[in-house]
Parts: structure tokens; C-alpha cells; sequence
């Protein structure tokens, strides 16, 4: 029994691994990595968080548990096999995952880089197709390689109004504002990382748009006649007035912008090489990031009253 695990490990160490953090290794979007290394020069927060939920593990362990379905070679196989195939790609041993009955289109991932968990909401996998459940299952998994899951998790204490975690928000009191408003900043970018990840896992950018568009939409009756292109002009209304600015107060960047930012990371020389093209040209990912950030920007002109205040900033400092 032990060959064919050995032999599979030499094989996936013989392909590609996606990730590390040099320019010719690393996917994952420039401003979420600078962020997390400033994160980390505060130990405080990180092992508040380490510490809360190692403590509450046996409990969130038994919840999930006694109340969702865990996926395995043996419960729900072909879900099993999507998710073996993500984490091969990337190079990450598979998380636990679990599937929880939910009629919203969610996925999220828990728990510390050490012992993460996914949670796939129901009505997420009866809306998506398999390309478009790589691309969500890639995504939390790439939350897991770039080392994003201390901090998501304390994100969503902070936000959650279950009462099992709100009850445990007294251990993140020493988390003053500023660092609460750093740690939204730096969860828009991080899905900017992990919307790669999923990319590089299913490795098709019209499916990677068809779950966006689907998680937008929310109805089966109409999913034929979205329109990508139509949807994307929303970008452009969505910039005018203060209403933009409610974006500030989100973890996740809004939808037309996670599109446009994916399709700029699809025409770079490194998505290009990964999908088996070793000679591909195109911007690299210093280009690419440059970019991204300008269209993750919320306060733009160099007369506003909050310059660099926006998704990208790195000074500030899971939905699939």
C-alpha cells in the first residue's frame, strides 16, 4: 500500500508546484503577500487566533460533524476526486472538506494553516458544473498555500453572527480598529490570490466567469442568457458616486472586478507556461499586479482626502 502513495508523491513533485514568492514562482497577487508580512510582525494577533480555535477544534470538529457530510474516498467520491485533483495541482496535502445543507452559493475554509477545512454549501454544487466547482475548490485551497487561514478565520469571528463564534470574540479584543480595518484591505486582496489558485486548478477562465456570473445571479432559469460583457460594464457604473465606497467595508472585492483582475492574470507569461506553453509571452506578474491594482482601487485621483485607500493599498492593513 505504501508504493503507490510514494510513487504518486515522486509524481507530483516531478510536475509544476504552484506557488513560493519569487517573481518567477509565485501566483499570488503582490499587495496580499506584502500584507501578510506585515501582519506577522504582530504575533499578537496571530496567536490570538491560532489559540481560539485550536481550543474550540474538538468543538467546530463535533459540529461539522454531527451536522454536515465529510468528503472522502468513500462518501461522495467525485467530489473527493475534484478536490485530490486541486490539491495535486497546487502541491497542498487535501484539506477535510465538508458539505453542509445551505441554499445560498458559498464555500468557505476554517481553522489554522495547519489544520484547515473547506465547507461547501449544497446549493453551490447543484449550481456548478465540475470546472466550476475546481475553480471554488482551487480558490479555498489556495487559501490554505499562501498561508491565508489564521487570519480569514479571525475575519470571520469579527463578522459572524452565529453564535458559537460571536460568543468567542472577547479573545480578538486586544485587535484594535486599525488592525481590523488592515485585515478587511487585506482579505480583498487575498481573494485576488486565491481567484489564481482556482484558475490555475480547473484551468478554465470561461468557467472561472460562469461561477462568478452564477454566484451574481442565483437563479438556474436564467443562467442561458447572462451576458459577461453586459455584466462587466457594471464595473464602470458601479465607480460613480460615494456608493463605491461601501467596498471599503467588504472582504471580498466586488464580482466585475474578481473577473477583469482573473482575465488580466490569464493573459500573463506565467498562467500561459503553467498551462503547458513554455515558450508563452505576455506580461509578467510585476505587470499584472500593477494593473490588478489600479482596477481594485475604490478612492481614485490624487485630490481625494484618502489617497491609496483602496483593495490594493498595502499600507491598510471566505464566500468563495
Amino acid at each position: 500500500m505504501t508504493q503507490p502513495s510514494f510513487q504518486r508523491y515522486v509524481e507530483r513533485r516531478q510536475r509544476e508546484v504552484h506557488g513560493g514568492t519569487d517573481e518567477q514562482s509565485r501566483y499570488a497577487y503582490g499587495p496580499d503577500l506584502k500584507m501578510l508580512r506585515a501582519f506577522r510582525k504582530v504575533r499578537l494577533a496571530e496567536r490570538a487566533v491560532a489559540e481560539l480555535v485550536r481550543r474550540y477544534e474538538s468543538v467546530l470538529r463535533s459540529q461539522f460533524l454531527g451536522t454536515t457530510v465529510r468528503v472522502g474516498p468513500r462518501q461522495l467520491p467525485g467530489l473527493h476526486a475534484i478536490a485530490q485533483s486541486c490539491a495535486d495541482r497546487l502541491g497542498v496535502s487535501l484539506p477535510t472538506l465538508y458539505v453542509v445543507n445551505d441554499p445560498r452559493m458559498n464555500a468557505f475554509t476554517f481553522g489554522t494553516d495547519e489544520e484547515a477545512f473547506i465547507v461547501l454549501h449544497s446549493q453551490l454544487i447543484d449550481h456548478l458544473d465540475e470546472n466550476e466547482l475546481k475553480f471554488v475548490i482551487g480558490h479555498e485551497m489556495g487559501h490554505v498555500q499562501n498561508k491565508h487561514v489564521v487570519y480569514g478565520t479571525a475575519l470571520q469571528i469579527l463578522r459572524s453572527p452565529v453564535a458559537i463564534l460571536a460568543t468567542l470574540k472577547w479573545v480578538l479584543l486586544p485587535l484594535d480598529a486599525a488592525f481590523r480595518s488592515a485585515l478587511l484591505a487585506w482579505a480583498r486582496n487575498a481573494e485576488i490570490t486565491c481567484d489564481r489558485a482556482g484558475l490555475l486548478c480547473c484551468g478554465d477562465l470561461d468557467a472561472a466567469t460562469r461561477s462568478f456570473l452564477k454566484l451574481a445571479c442565483g437563479s438556474t432559469k436564467l443562467y442561458g442568457e447572462l451576458d459577461v460583457d453586459a455584466y462587466l460594464e457594471q464595473l464602470e457604473d458601479g465607480r460613480k458616486g460615494l456608493g463605491r465606497l461601501g467596498e471599503l467595508g467588504a472582504s471580498h472585492p466586488y464580482l466585475p472586478k474578481r473577473i477583469q483582475a482573473l482575465r488580466l492574470f490569464g493573459e500573463s507569461a506565467y498562467y500561459r507556461r503553467a498551462q503547458g506553453d513554455e515558450d508563452a509571452e505576455g506580461p509578467s506578474m510585476l505587470e499584472v499586479d500593477e494593473r490588478v491594482s489600479e482596477l481594485l482601487r475604490i478612492v481614485r485621483g490624487p485630490k481625494d482626502a484618502t489617497p491609496e485607500l483602496s483593495a490594493g493599498d498595502t499600507g491598510e492593513g471566505s464566500e468563495p
